[in-house]
């Protein structure tokens, strides 16, 4: 086709016979533009609101959970050296902290007693009077029903020799002799107003038997979290050192070996089966595959605890000025949130419900 037919053509469709296509330059494009992206995933990063907008994973505060530690014999609080910011409370101070923790929207608190004496039965934790018992009365008069009283049901904070169980003769922890403590625990805890008991001993058929103990003494209304896959960790250092702990030995024979990823998956499916009412992935940060192999597989919800040890390492790093506190926090807690927790137990709890609340990025 000629020039002139060019224009007789585009004549005959209507078009303006002096037009002549936009070049590159005159609207204003450099460089071959048919190399551009066409898709691009930064459009949703423009703007703290754009961002927010599209966000998978949100935070809020009535999806953390507090572990607070109640020291028996003391008038005010004791800070924990290894958990810079975290305590030992008092039974008059811990008002005040749940208090807090209500008025952020936390979720819920879980108590940790820290008895004066110790037996090689843990005596303490089926006292009605004993500091954990005591605390959960106190707590659950102060809040009612502003956030879920949690207890933890274990003995190793009650024992002298720092284990979760009775021992046998030859020192080894008897699990079905355990089972009995944890039953009696277990009816001392709802009678004093926990709502909801941290099985965090991991004994085989503990679930089992804290349910059918519950049952029949008519606490029907009592919930029962499992400890599922709890991994015998590096990471729960500070937390003996808060509760005075002193293990004699090692916790391989009943918690998880950190190498196993399917066992904690089936942990919590047995859990579940015996009427968990809510399972546990401990700690959290270094098992989230654990903790997204467990929560796609739950029809129960799934909860993470961010342990001692992850609280002291971000906070140390802090301290020197080696990261960014706040941002550091907020990460790690929606990294866990993000794997699969509906609930997060971390000692950041009232503070970070302080913060999402003014708005995070």
């Amino acid at each position: 086709m000629t020039p002139r037919q060019k224009l007789h053509f585009g004549e005959a469709l209507g078009g303006d016979p002096t037009h002549r296509p936009l070049s590159r330059a005159r609207v204003g494009l450099t460089g071959d533009f048919r190399t551009r992206p066409r898709v691009r995933p930064r459009r949703l990063r423009e703007t703290p609101a754009l961002r927010r907008l599209v966000s998978e994973t949100r935070l809020d505060p009535a999806d953390l959970v507090l572990p607070i530690f109640v020291r028996e014999g003391v008038s005010e609080p004791i800070p924990i050296a290894s958990m810079p910011g975290v305590v030992q409370h008092s039974l008059d101070s811990v008002k005040q902290a749940v208090t807090d923790a209500a008025s952020a929207g936390v979720g819920g608190v879980m108590l940790f007693g820290v008895p004066e004496v110790r037996d090689a039965v843990g005596s303490g934790a089926t006292d009605p009077n004993g500091i954990l018992n005591v605390a959960t009365r106190v707590v659950a008069d102060e809040v009612g029903d502003a956030l879920v009283v949690q207890t933890d049901l274990c003995l190793d904070e009650f024992t002298d020799h720092g284990h979760c169980g009775v021992l046998d003769p030859l020192g080894r922890v008897d699990n079905d002799a355990t089972l009995e403590r944890d039953r009696e625990m277990a009816l001392v805890q709802a009678a004093s107003g926990s709502q909801l008991l941290g099985l965090s001993g991991m004994m085989d058929g503990q679930v089992t038997a804290v349910r059918d103990a519950l049952d029949g003494a008519g606490f029907t209304h009592t919930a029962v979290l499992a400890y599922s896959a709890k991994y015998a960790s590096a990471f729960y250092g500070p937390f003996r050192d808060a509760v005075e702990s002193t293990l004699e030995g090692d916790r391989r024979t009943y918690q998880l070996d950190p190498g196993n990823r399917r066992e904690g998956l089936r942990e919590a499916m047995i859990d579940i089966d015996e009427g968990a009412d809510v399972v546990m992935v401990k700690p959290a940060g270094s098992y989230l595959d654990v903790l997204a192999d467990v929560a796609a597989a739950s029809d129960v919800p799934v909860w993470a605890y961010q342990v001692s040890g992850e609280y002291a390492m971000i906070e140390a790093a802090a301290m020197h000025g080696w990261i960014d506190r706040r941002r550091a926090v907020v990460e790690s807690v929606r990294a866990i949130r993000r794997a699969g927790a509906d609930a997060v137990l971390t000692y950041w709890a009232s503070e970070l419900a302080g913060w999402i609340r003014e708005g995070i990025e």
